[in-house]
């Protein structure tokens, strides 16, 4: 993980939060870094019981720890291994090393491990610049040993790269690869990935921007909450959250060295997530920070959400750093505070990797079980919450009943501030149609912010076809399934 530069922090950007994109892609998947710079993590057969027991499928390492390999094996996990930094050169210089680094490391373990994909170095261009040169010929020798062994099909070939490599990233349409890297490795690594179908793996951090640039940059738009979305002039394209624009500036970098060329390329985000813990400098540092970052992130991918508004069919899987608190890195204390979980397998905030598993967070702040809190709101199919309550702040006369028709409706729970800007949005961008709730209008009464956005949320989530992630808000919303009324309104349940 390499700290970007302040020229790619989007200082200039405002509020913004991704949740309120939805897209038609299909869902993409969530995996987990596993890091293991620390002397007191639990041993590999405990760790794959930790993420059987989680629902976590997908791991991405570092190296091609023997210890780790053997006991991902027979799991159902799928694995990313590396090769280090330092083996890069030698690979690049020699098919045979890098025949026998894949017989190793890749065949050895292979299928009974189902190693997926090799990531050739990590963020190279930023931390191992001596090898960039060698970085592409690393990787096409690497693939010309998998081909060898027949598992090029199987198994693909890329490299992470740091948000760094970006000349420019504000606004997302200006993004553009540093001039050294464009056209001498970018492009010839595109091409790879497009000849051999892989990925291209991005590390992006929007907590280094936000830390660096707290006054111009709004803590709402960093971790995915409600906000008013900013335009970017040069693409027409409105953003809602920092994430989003670190991307859609790598896409359109992309774009640039290749037209539509590379649409059939993937990305990847290879790391990304949210320190709970850090130096007195390290703004926005914290477990309910993290807790909002990651939880949301999770909720949105898995929900299908995942496209950016440059890029709204895109299906991006993400990997989440990471698995632990790893208490041997150098750096500033948020280096070693990036942990889902402690040591002791215990979680450092409540982040859910399945789908409706009840203890995931709303929108920042603590998002426990079955507390009304955001925790798993909006994704029970009865609008009931983790622990099968109802959910606390119910507007008055809305109640959850049994499986059948469906309405969205506001949680008063999540407060006035993050109503209204949910509100603002399902009745601006998002494309409800909220004249019932003009003054004078047959809905405007009750004259409240929760009957409002009531009004607004159902009918956003009526147009979107009642499909999953679009009745959430952030945690400001919740499905019921008996018609809920507010005065004299009635909510319809189609439009």
């Amino acid at each position: 993980m390499a700290h970007p530069s302040a020229r790619l922090l989007f200082a200039a950007a405002a509020a913004l939060s991704l949740l309120f994109f939805f897209s038609t892609s299909e869902a993409g998947t969530v995996g987990v870094n596993w890091g293991r710079v620390a002397n007191d993590l639990p041993s590999p057969a405990s760790v794959v019981s930790l993420l059987k027991q989680h629902g976590i499928t997908q791991v991405k390492l570092y190296d091609t720890e023997p210890a780790v390999l053997r006991a991902l094996a027979n799991t159902g996990v799928k694995v990313i291994v590396a090769l280090p930094n330092e083996q890069v050169a030698a690979a690049a210089r020699r098919p045979s090393y890098a025949l026998a680094w894949v017989r190793r490391n890749v065949a050895a373990y292979y299928p009974a491990t189902q190693i997926q994909g090799v990531a050739v170095g990590n963020e190279v261009f930023a931390t191992a610049g001596n090898v960039t040169a060698q970085l592409v010929p690393a990787m096409a020798n690497i693939h010309a040993a998998l081909q060898r062994l027949n598992l090029d099909k199987a198994v693909k070939v890329s490299s992470p790269i740091a948000l760094t490599a970006l000349a420019s990233s504000y606004p997302p349409s200006a993004g553009v690869f540093r001039e050294e890297l464009a056209q001498a490795v970018m492009k010839p690594m595109l091409d790879f990935l497009s000849q051999t179908g892989s990925y291209l793996m991005v590390n992006a951090y929007p907590f280094f921007a936000y830390a660096e640039n707290a006054g111009v940059i709004s803590l709402d738009y960093a971790l995915f909450r409600p906000n008013a979305g900013e335009l970017d002039a040069g693409s027409g394209l409105k953003y809602y959250s920092l994430l989003d624009a670190q991307l859609d500036a790598v896409f359109a970098a992309v774009g640039k060295l290749g037209g539509n060329a590379y649409n059939g390329v993937r990305l990847v985000v290879s790391e990304t997530g949210w320190p709970s813990k850090g130096d007195a400098k390290e703004t926005g540092a914290a477990a309910s920070n993290a807790e909002a970052y990651n939880g949301n992130l999770v909720r949105r991918v898995l929900s299908g959400n995942a496209g950016t508004p440059r890029r709204g069919d895109a299906d991006i899987d993400v990997y989440l750093f990471a698995l632990f608190n790893e208490n041997q890195k150098p750096g500033p204390t948020s280096e070693r505070n990036y942990g889902v979980f402690y040591p002791n397998q215990q979680k450092v905030y409540d982040v859910e990797f399945v789908l409706g598993g009840g203890g995931g967070v709303g929108a920042g702040g603590k998002g426990s079980k079955g507390n009304g809190g955001g925790g798993g709101l909006g994704w029970q199919d009865d609008g009931r919450n983790g622990n099968g309550a109802a959910p606390s702040g119910v507007p008055a006369g809305v109640k959850v009943g049994a499986p059948g028709e469906a309405w969205c409706v506001a949680n008063a729970m999540a407060g006035e501030a993050r109503l209204h800007a949910a509100l603002d949005y399902a009745c601006g961008p998002g494309g409800a149609d909220c004249k019932a709730i003009q003054p004078g209008a047959a809905c405007f009464e009750p004259n409240t912010m929760v009957s409002h956005a009531s009004y607004a949320f159902n009918d956003y989530y009526q147009r979107k076809g009642r499909s999953i992630g679009t009745c959430d808000f952030a945690g400001a919303a919740y499905v019921v399934n008996q018609a809920p009324k507010m005065g004299k309104c009635e909510l319809p349940s189609t439009v």
